[in-house]
């Protein structure tokens, strides 16, 4: 196989675009520490070693779910094309990629930045690799409730990562708690639009069990909920920007716009609509966070 070839494959296999928002929320939590905590102190050395070790972490997720996936991904339209199921990359070169990152991603925070980020990180990746994919997803629709502590690790091990953190400060919580509230809206709402799929494999994902009907109107009850904990961040930090508030507002609202639609008409496209849109909502949420406190 062609070199650019085979390094496309194996940066397809780790899915980028969900790693890279992980990685993203770690590096705001971390910002915010710094602002948050007195006596702090940043370093580029420690900037990048906590980012090589979201990257990794969090890249290696995507790597090991992806090859104890291999056979179900196979069977699925979205997913049959990968490099696993497509025969591209080799299951034992799969395994030992994403074992070699998980490894790493835990090791070079325990040695070179502290315990808490290097918990931090190995909880996500056992939440992650061996609840979420190895127990859960092919056995119960709470595969993602349960599997879901793992989209909020990578803030805590940002926020514990800046020297003289607390861990465990409110605010932190708070903030990795918005990324597991998001992911029900932003997971279920594909699981609807790719339900011929999951039935395809046995996949008993949310409207797989219950049908779409059921799944679109939890979808509904978990974006309200993420509408109203975007914007109560003012409990956790006095200190939060109006421009803030008025983002997590406007977006709020507009997730809440498209799930209440799809609780009225459950199609497909308006599914997909609401997932592509969950992402980006982050994102900004994220980022205007970073630039209020920040500033």
């Amino acid at each position: 196989m062609p070199g650019s070839r085979s390094l496309s494959n194996y940066w397809k296999l780790t899915k980028p675009r969900i790693w890279g928002l992980l990685v993203f929320t770690g590096m705001v939590a971390m910002l915010v520490s710094y602002r948050e905590t007195a006596g702090s102190s940043l370093s580029a050395p420690l900037i990048l070693l906590c980012m090589a070790s979201l990257v990794l972490g969090s890249a290696a997720a995507d790597v090991l779910t992806n090859y104890h996936d291999r056979d179900i991904d196979g069977m699925m339209k979205r997913t049959m094309k990968r490099p696993l199921p497509s025969g591209e990359v080799a299951p034992s070169r799969a395994l030992a990629f994403g074992l070699s990152m998980a490894a790493l991603s835990v090791l070079i925070p325990l040695a070179f930045i502290n315990a808490y980020s290097a918990g931090f990180m190995l909880f996500g990746l056992v939440d992650n690799v061996v609840v979420y994919s190895l127990l859960l997803k092919r056995r119960s629709w709470l595969n993602i409730i349960l599997g879901g502590f793992s989209g909020g690790m990578p803030v805590l091990v940002g926020y514990a990562a800046v020297p003289h953190s607390d861990p465990f400060a409110p605010i932190a919580l708070y903030m990795s708690a918005l990324v597991m509230v998001w992911i029900p809206t932003h997971i279920w709402s594909l699981a609807i639009f790719s339900r011929a799929d999951y039935e395809a494999a046995k996949i008993p994902m949310l409207p797989v069990v219950f049908g779409d009907r059921v799944a679109a109107f939890c979808i509904a009850g978990t974006s309200a909920l993420l509408a109203v904990f975007s914007v109560a961040i003012f409990l956790f930090t006095p200190s939060i920007d109006p421009l803030y508030t008025a983002t997590a507002i406007v977006g709020g609202a507009a997730v809440l716009a498209y799930s209440a639609k799809l609780a009225v008409n459950r199609s497909r496209e308006t599914a997909w609509t609401l997932f592509k849109i969950t992402s980006p909502y982050l994102t900004v949420i994220f980022l205007v966070l970073g630039i209020t406190v920040w500033l």
